[in-house]
């Protein structure tokens, strides 16, 4: 298991660490088998011995059950197959503290190509639920991303300010936490928003970068960097991004909305070479293809707001991450080579 890698990562909390198994939270994730959600439950079901999971997922191509193995025997862990459009009209218990909603198509080529998916899940499955929370008095917590803000040249965006969405993924995303805002507004419905950068790690489906990358070179293929590859992300280490999840949901907190970023900004070009000596390759494996539609150039968040009202967070080091994970694709390839097929 590479879990027994990650301490090396990492530092604990320096302060306002929480504590441990103090309140029994009932929790409802939904696309509970994708790659986030996943590390999150494993986080959840580790740290806090009291809290009991319900993985509520489709299982689309992006949803694999493998990532859940290793905590689907747990007694306080439960499955359940299904689309989150149909959760009012589901058998389900309603007796949740907190829905904590994953559940998203997040690929932004699949949103170019084929938008109509991002708006009936990202859009209209966050409403269904939503709906089956204000019913059900149920907290909701709802995981966005920092592609909401657009791009900025400068600087960092904060948690105040505006929406400005670039493509029909991140469109769909806003769309989603304004509803989120109306609820809590106009029903007084208690919720979380968290927004995230760029995550990386083991389990991640091999058509993002990083995993697509790792994959093609150890397959003895190009990697495909999109036109100059100077546009840069803030990339943070799943672990970390579940962990910095789980204080917000265990805090008390709520009607809040925090930047949960990586501190960690690389071009994609930087990121791309620094797979390429993890691999022993060099930039011979590497093909410039046309620029993706609509492509931000740059997300930075300000998360000085996370850090006021949780403390400090050390992150893991990013090359260490990078290698970790590195590892992790070359020892897995009964994983990822059957996904990548699927793909083809």
């Amino acid at each position: 298991m590479y879990q027994t890698h990650l301490n090396n990562l990492r530092q604990p909390l320096i302060a306002n660490d929480w504590q441990n198994g103090v309140f029994q939270l009932n929790i409802l994730v939904t696309g509970g088998c994708g790659f986030i959600a996943s590390n999150f439950i494993r986080k959840e079901l580790s740290e806090n011995s009291e809290n009991t999971i319900t993985n509520l997922d489709s299982l689309t191509y992006a949803g694999n059950p493998s990532n859940c193995k290793d905590f689907e025997e747990n007694p306080r862990y439960s499955f359940i197959k299904a689309d989150i459009n149909e959760i009012n009209r589901l058998k389900v218990r309603k007796d949740f503290d907190w829905i904590v909603n994953f559940a998203a198509e997040t690929h932004v080529d699949n949103s170019i190509s084929g938008p109509d998916a991002f708006v009936k899940t990202n859009i209209n499955g966050a409403l269904e639920l939503l709906k089956f929370c204000r019913q059900n008095d149920i907290n909701f917590f709802q995981i966005s991303t920092d592609e909401v803000y657009g791009s900025i040249e400068k600087g960092a965006f904060k948690e105040s300010d505006v929406f400005l969405p670039n493509s029909p993924y991140s469109a769909s995303k806003a769309a989603a936490e304004m509803l989120v805002r109306a609820y809590q507004k106009t029903y007084g419905l208690k919720t979380l928003v968290s927004r995230s950068s760029n995550n990386y790690g083991p389990f991640q489906h091999p058509e993002k970068l990083i995993p697509l990358f790792i994959t093609n070179l150890l397959e003895g293929k190009k990697v495909p960097v999109y036109g100059s590859g100077l546009n840069v992300r803030d990339w943070v280490f799943v672990e970390d991004n579940s962990k910095m999840l789980s204080i917000m949901l265990n805090s008390g907190k709520t009607n809040e909305s925090y930047n949960i970023g990586g501190l960690n900004e690389r071009s994609n070009l930087e990121i791309t070479r620094m797979l390429l000596k993890g691999l022993g390759k060099d930039e011979k494996s590497i093909e410039h293809v046309e620029d993706r539609k609509g492509h931000d150039f740059r997300y930075a968040l300000d998360c000085k707001k996370f850090e006021k009202d949780f403390g400090k967070f050390k992150r893991a080091e990013f090359q260490k991450g990078l290698q970790l994970t590195i590892d992790w694709y070359k020892n897995n390839a009964s994983w990822w080579k059957p996904l990548k097929q699927k793909k083809e």
